[in-house]
């Protein structure tokens, strides 16, 4: 087989309908916009807007607070650590630090830390050194023969 003779699967690549081309391409003329108007103009973002009357988003109370210092942790289950540690992709000899998990491929950024999960099952005795976990993800390790330890936190200590 040479290069030229490579082609997509039948149906696999459909052509982009071109409009406003001309009447014989049944895009032809308004290019399917309608007549006059505007929505049939360019530039428009129409969004929220209904005509005058007062907007939903603007009618509707609004609830709640988002934090704007909120931490986002990235979150690591049990479970996947076990299976990267059979897989030898991590060694539980060592301490598994919040660096070993972003190194082995198991997160791919810290983000404001590392906080483990119980989901799932570990059954190696392993050291966790992680900025956050849960009382049951604490429990599990310990129960395995390991400990989880929990970094203070610049605003915890505080």
């Amino acid at each position: 087989m040479k290069l030229h003779e490579l082609s997509d699967n039948a149906g696999a690549a459909k052509k982009q309908k071109r409009v406003a081309r001309g009447p014989g391409s049944g895009k032809g003329k308004t290019a399917g916009r309608g007549i006059k108007g505007q929505k049939s103009r360019s530039g428009v973002a129409i969004g929220g807007y209904e005509g005058g009357q007062m907007p939903l988003y603007r009618r509707l109370p609004k609830r709640g607070f988002n934090k704007p210092n909120a931490k986002h942790y990235a979150v690591v289950n049990l479970g996947l650590i076990q299976k990267f540690i059979t897989e030898g992709k991590l060694n539980a000899a060592n301490d598994i630090t919040e660096e070993a998990l972003v190194a082995s491929g198991l997160v791919r950024r810290a983000l404001d830390g590392i906080r483990v999960l119980a989901k799932g099952e570990i059954t190696s005795a392993v050291t966790l050194k992680v900025t956050g976990a849960s009382a049951a993800a604490v429990e599990a390790v310990a129960k395995a023969g390991g400990s989880l330890t929990v970094a203070e936190t610049a605003s915890a200590a505080e």
